[in-house]
């Protein structure tokens, strides 16, 4: 997201270089650039003249220190600045959700028809389960679209919570009492309500979600919003911040827009925290929100840390150290082995999830990449693998002419895409052996060409 900023920032550091000082000249040069990226994301005025007037009162004057040019410094402080826009003056604790009641703690999900709350209304649940240990139930109170109920039923199946049944012809607050009410006789930790949207905000929606707050009290009211409205997520984010005392956001696609630029103005507009990020269409896919972190990717520093805890979420650690005793015990490397690396980088988001969380040098160097054109090269390799037999899966060598045909009649693909597949496995499977000698910088200058599509 923001990559328009990132861009526009790594130009103003290649322009400061040999400065001895950030003066007043350089630093309105660097902050009219920062100006026109945040007013091209679609960042709300009000938040874009708060933002360049903090970051100009720190610049001036600033002393740059030996190790730092005067491009990086202003980047240091930008940094700083963005994460206090998204929520980081608010303190580490400020986007955590509070749990600080008699069991169950009501969580109210409001928004805009359209905004993805339903969906969310699951991913929150699957997450909750996951990463607190709570006990879940969802409801819907949405009586006015068809199948909303139905479809909050699909997805809190699919994450293993619980759900109470509701029908479009009760009222909205019955459905809630009767839902805390089940919630309360079978001990659960969490009741989630997902409310109706409408397409535009208008006050028999205002009444509802206001009657529906008195009658059940939720600890957590969160204002779910897309991330692509723009301009237009200031005015709905204001009309439910003045209807209802919201305690948090959730933005959500934020993996379906460059410009992102309501992650920077929510907050500005309600003042209040950032909670949690949709960040993929997966029951999966929402992540707690952390303003430092998120202001280090807008800034392209990257995302390890995400990146990270995405791979001791996704990866299988047992098969991880059986694969690396083989290698150091002069193991062959096989095709299943090869099918299982590429298994474990998809679960961790594939090429394009795992670059997204790369520093921007990284990034750059990656720039010639077709990552749509790489993934599809993955999936045909997965597939050419599927087509084999065990046997030539663990021994690749027996696999002749007759046999490539067949396997690429099997995976619908040309033989010339076998022979491409082997090879690849061949470099890997070098790269292995090299690793048994400890040439772990061998390893990641060859990675380099088994990535397809890369440069």
């Amino acid at each position: 997201m923001l990559d328009n900023l990132t861009n526009r920032l790594a130009k103003v550091v290649k322009t400061l270089r040999g400065e001895a000082r950030l003066t007043e000249s350089n630093t309105a040069d660097m902050l009219r650039e920062v100006r026109l990226a945040l007013l091209e994301a679609d960042v709300a005025l009000p938040a874009v003249r708060e933002f360049v007037a903090q970051v100009k009162q720190k610049a001036m004057g600033e002393e740059v220190i030996a190790s730092l040019s005067p491009g990086q410094a202003l980047v240091g402080i930008v940094q700083q600045e963005l994460a206090a826009i998204m929520g980081a003056d608010l303190g580490p604790k400020a986007s955590e959700l509070s749990f600080a009641t008699q069991p169950p703690a009501i969580i109210l999900m409001a928004g805009l028809q359209g905004a993805g709350k339903t969906t969310t209304v699951g991913k929150l649940a699957r997450y909750l389960r996951e990463t607190q240990k709570k006990k879940v139930l969802t409801v819907s109170a949405d009586v006015y679209r068809p199948a909303a109920i139905a479809q909050l039923q699909t997805v809190t199946e699919q994450v293993g919570a619980d759900f109470f049944p509701s029908q479009a012809s009760d009222k909205p607050v019955d459905i809630a009492l009767a839902a805390l009410d089940f919630a309360r006789r079978h001990y659960h930790d969490v009741l989630i309500i997902d409310t109706a949207g409408r397409l535009g905000i208008d006050e028999e929606m205002m009444r509802e979600i206001s009657a529906l707050h008195a009658a059940v009290k939720p600890i957590e009211t969160l204002f779910v919003v897309d991330a692509m409205l723009g301009q237009d997520a200031i005015n709905t984010a204001k009309a439910f911040n003045d209807a209802l005392p919201l305690t948090g956001v959730v933005l959500t696609k934020l993996d379906g827009d460059s410009r992102g630029g309501a992650a920077l103005s929510v907050r500005h507009v309600t003042g209040k925290p950032i909670k949690f990020a949709g960040v993929s269409e997966k029951l999966d896919g929402l992540e707690a929100f952390d303003p430092q972190r998120m202001a280090n990717r807008i800034l392209g520093m990257g995302d390890i840390i995400a990146l990270v805890e995405e791979a001791r979420k996704s990866v299988d650690i047992e098969s991880a150290q059986e694969m690396a005793q083989k290698i150091k015990s002069g193991g062959k490397f096989d095709l299943n082995d090869f099918k299982q690396q590429i298994a474990q980088m998809r679960k961790m988001g594939g090429l394009s999830g795992l670059l997204d969380k790369m520093p921007a040098q990284i990034q750059q160097q990656a720039g010639g990449a077709n990552m749509d054109h790489a993934e599809r090269n993955v999936r045909r390799m997965e597939g050419i693998i599927n087509s084999m037999t065990p046997l030539e899966r663990a021994k690749p060598e027996l696999i002749k002419a007759s046999r490539k045909r067949r396997i690429a009649a099997g995976a619908g693909v040309q033989v010339q895409e076998v022979n491409r597949m082997l090879s690849q496995f061949e470099q890997m499977q070098s790269m292995m052996k090299k690793l048994k000698g400890g040439g772990m910088m061998k390893l990641m200058r060859g990675l380099k060409g088994m990535m397809p599509g890369m440069r």
